[in-house]
């Protein structure tokens, strides 16, 4: 067995494992991609091949998957798998627009539901040349960074997640009231405790509607102060994608968005899935 290999990406996050087979990996391997996980925050395996039923068995070793509630976006064959793909399956040529346009905005997935992500996973399959990086920020750090006053001010609060109010931000089509009875509306507290680290992270998301018992234009105050707080360079990270590449994140210590790209001349596909974790206390 060759030597494990542990590079980081940056100061900040982020680490890469460079000869890991992702579609053949034993238990000791697995156990070292486990321990660098909770370490690093974030992971990337470079130069994968794997299928999707490949994807999903890696996946499912860290946990229960994520069949997610809009089936639009769902692999036909596998419903685990999350599709985003400016590519039209049937004529081969991108359509020019980004699918799922709430990805460009700051979260943390599954934020939403009541037990919300553990791990996500991203198989790059298509890549563009410019543009759609996906960005990374601390959010421990966020935490730590917080004046004694705001962190006395957050405890307790509680935040309330909506998808469909989210996505209608976004610009999307409303979700069908089938899709909105599978999710309803969640209260998570502001600040959760890492149930692997220990940590106190700042859990906010661009899914929150509203604080619970904060005027309407007080928790719209507090929610973006939060987010330009967070979002700062110092706690970001941006990646810069190559095809093959898989990324693995902690959806618990961090939020992400995707980044722009020309969506008519850039090709993106991409295949996600979600490791579903506990709920935030």
């Amino acid at each position: 067995m060759s030597e494990l290999q542990i590079r980081p990406l940056s100061a900040l996050m982020g680490a890469e494992m460079p000869g890991i087979d992702l579609a053949a990996l034993t238990d000791e391997r697995f156990a070292a991609v486990r321990e660098a996980f909770h370490r690093h925050k974030l992971l990337r395996f470079p130069a994968q091949r794997i299928t999707p039923e490949q994807q999903i068995a890696f996946s499912r070793r860290l946990g229960e998957l994520q069949v997610h509630v809009l089936d639009q976006y769902r692999h036909p064959q596998h419903p685990e798998i999350y599709v985003l793909s400016n590519v039209d399956a049937a004529t081969g040529r991108t359509i020019g627009h980004h699918p799922d346009k709430g990805t460009l905005t700051w979260h943390s997935d599954l934020s939403f539901q009541r037990r919300p992500a553990l791990a996500t996973l991203l198989y790059g399959i298509e890549t563009p040349s410019a543009g759609g990086e996906t960005q990374f920020a601390d959010m421990a750090a966020a935490f730590e960074a917080l004046d004694d006053a705001m962190k006395h001010r957050l405890a307790g609060l509680r935040a309330v997640h909506d998808l469909d109010v989210s996505r209608t931000r976004m610009g999307e089509p409303p979700m069908t009231e089938a899709q909105r009875r599978q999710t309803p509306p969640v209260a998570h507290p502001l600040l959760r405790t890492h149930p692997d680290t220990g940590k106190t992270i700042l859990y906010i998301s661009r899914h929150v509607s509203h604080v619970e018992g904060l005027a309407r234009s007080e928790s719209d105050a507090l929610l973006d102060q939060l987010m330009a707080h967070a979002t700062q360079s110092r706690f970001v990270f941006s990646y810069r994608w190559q095809a093959g590449d898989v990324l693995m994140w902690d959806n618990r210590s961090t939020i992400h968005r995707a980044t722009a790209y020309d969506t008519s001349a850039e090709r993106r596909v991409i295949h996600r899935t979600v490791v579903i974790g506990d709920v935030p206390v």
